[in-house]
């Protein structure tokens, strides 16, 4: 499996929480309530990679729903082949 596009969309993810984090705390009041910016970092972040990050994520999980359909090639007269007693 390419894991380009997991790493993509993962650093992509991390930076839409990373830099609001990173503005909000530039606000002196902002610093005082650390969680309080952690928060809507990752509301930003949510709303942000819902936007923007669709692209990468299709990559992704097709990606990863092509491995496990290489993986998995019982068909189902081999599952009821193998469920039924001779």
């Amino acid at each position: 499996m390419r894991a380009r596009s997991a790493v993509v969309f993962g650093v992509l993810r991390l930076l839409a929480f990373l830099v609001p984090f990173g503005l909000m705390m530039l606000f002196p009041v902002m610093r005082e309530y650390y969680w309080l910016s952690a928060i809507f970092a990752a509301l930003i972040g949510l709303s942000l990679s819902m936007l923007f990050l669709r692209q990468p994520l299709a990559e992704m999980t097709s990606e990863i729903a092509s491995r496990r359909a290489r993986r998995e090639r019982v068909t189902d007269e081999d599952a009821e082949d193998a469920a039924t007693p001779e």
